[in-house]
């Protein structure tokens, strides 16, 4: 079936995976992107993530709500500019990455990709089967745990366009729902010292910017998977900032109705708390939670399942594995996350705080050694045949100054560590902020680009012609692909500034 123009028409459910995607399959608008964010982050766990300024770092309503956008205004800006990859090249985000790290290299990233997706995964199907257990307590923890995947994993399934058009309707129906709870939570009446409780202390400050930050890179990993499809014509700017407000707008809400709800209830555990304060309207926004984590964790589980295929086609470059491969796979990590969740579903909270500060880690640098290499050194164009090489090409199975730069950028945030696990002396010292992410971008970030300039990385691809490499140039993309045009990099121009 074709439309305007003799483009095929999209099919309802998803066939790629992994593999790139066709001009003649592109569709959709960067304003799809904003609902698509927007509706994906308004969710229990950014709800139970907001509170946390105030039930851990013990901050006062203005100093938490002040963290909150900082930091949110401030992660955003790294999840936005990996968004803006996706209409350029066509492919996941892991499968670009062996672009900088190599076709091996790159394999320690997915992995540490796809154990994200699985922690936010568990942790999501636990506060699932809470709010069918709070609306029906008939039902248990447990049962709602299963319950809640299955839904997950038929919007999984079915893939790309149900995604977006489920989180159309979340945009409108959580957004307004929030919204709601909060009113009616502030009408029914506020205790007597909502306003003075708790207070600034500089080092509960900054980490309260720090979850509100890391909770917006830790989508950097799989956010060009969703802007994958819009056409290649799409301007870079349009795409981050159709990203940018829709993630930065739909976190802040629930991110700051979790502290209103901290300084509200006393009960440690934030969704059953906003359940009560909000009395009669409780049960309604138990309901909206239920199906804004079910639709959340399609995400979870759908980036998850792209990492694991990703892996799986690195030893078999030949394989081409499309909707079959998607469901076998997607059953696998099913199983192992729904057994992570049903051994989590108490004090999970303080579990997936840790189980995330981790993670971020060593992904940080990565974020870092990525943007650098699409934005100023590759500037948008890459050989896709190189990318699923079996020796990876070009850019070969291992990439020396990448993997180098990447394990200089994970050493220099052990200091500024602070977690359960481990607190390193800078972050003692500072009272228990946690500044590694920020440290490890701002270390990683100049280390890579001055020592790939050094050995003259991107300088081919960037400034001479290669057919099935991709530009970023709306101007450059209206050509017909192989006509053997040249095809102008990125510009400055195309930078959102």
């Amino acid at each position: 079936m074709t439309g305007p123009g003799g483009a095929a028409q999209p099919a309802a459910v998803e066939r790629h995976t992994i593999d790139h995607v066709p001009d003649s399959e592109r569709h959709g608008r960067t304003r799809d992107l904003f609902t698509m964010w927007f509706g994906t982050n308004i969710a229990p766990l950014p709800l139970v993530t907001g509170a946390m300024g105030v039930q851990v770092f013990h901050q006062s309503l203005w100093s938490g709500v002040l963290a909150v956008l900082v930091g949110q205004l401030l992660g955003g800006v790294f999840m936005a500019l990996h968004s803006a990859q996706g209409p350029q090249l066509g492919v996941p985000q892991m499968i670009q990455s062996r672009a900088q790290f190599g076709s091996l290299g790159a394999l320690l990233i997915v992995v540490v990709a796809a154990a994200m997706y699985v922690g936010f995964f568990a942790s999501n199907i636990v506060l699932a089967g809470k709010s069918l257990h709070g609306l029906v307590p008939a039902v248990p923890v447990g049962a709602g745990i299963l319950l809640g995947a299955a839904g997950s994993a038929v919007i999984c399934l079915i893939g790309y366009r149900l995604i977006h058009a489920l989180n159309k309707v979340a945009t409108v129906v959580l957004g307004l729902g929030i919204v709601a709870g909060v009113a009616v939570v502030v009408a029914r009446g506020l205790p007597a010292d909502f306003f003075t409780r708790g207070g600034f202390t500089f080092a509960g400050w900054l980490a309260t910017v720090s979850l509100s930050a890391l909770w917006q890179l830790a989508f950097a990993p799989y956010v060009s998977d969703y802007s994958r499809y819009l056409p290649r014509t799409v301007r870079t700017s349009r795409t981050f900032w159709a990203t940018y407000w829709g993630s930065c707008l739909g976190s802040m809400l629930p991110f700051l109705a979790g502290t209103v709800v901290a300084l509200v209830s006393p009960d440690p555990d934030t969704v059953a708390g906003f359940d009560a304060a909000a009395g009669s309207f409780g049960p309604v926004l138990l309901l909206l939670f239920l199906f804004s984590v079910i639709n959340h964790n399609a995400l979870n589980l759908y980036g998850a399942v792209l990492s694991m295929i990703t892996i799986g086609q690195t030893f078999r470059a030949r394989w081409q594995p499309r909707l079959m491969a998607r469901g076998a796979v997607s059953a696998l990590v099913l199983a192992g996350a729904l057994a992570f969740a049903l051994g989590l579903s108490t004090d999970f909270v303080a579990r997936f705080v840790n189980l995330v500060l981790v993670l971020l880690v060593v992904l940080v640098p990565w974020t870092a050694i990525n943007l650098i290499d699409f934005y100023l050194l590759h500037r948008g164009r890459y050989d896709f045949d190189a990318l699923f090489a079996p020796d990876g090409g070009r850019y070969g199975r291992f990439n020396a100054v990448a993997l180098g730069s990447y394990a200089l950028g994970i050493a220099v945030q052990i200091p500024f560590l602070a977690t359960d696990l481990y607190t390193g002396p800078i972050a003692a010292h500072l009272g228990g902020a946690d500044l590694s992410w920020l440290v490890g971008l701002i270390v990683t970030a100049p280390l890579y680009y001055l020592w790939a300039r050094s050995r003259g990385i991107g300088s081919t691809e960037a400034h001479g012609d290669h057919e099935g490499v991709a530009s970023t140039d709306p101007a450059a993309v209206q050509q017909a692909p192989g006509s053997g045009e040249a095809l102008r990099p990125l510009s400055i121009e195309d930078v959102p500034g």
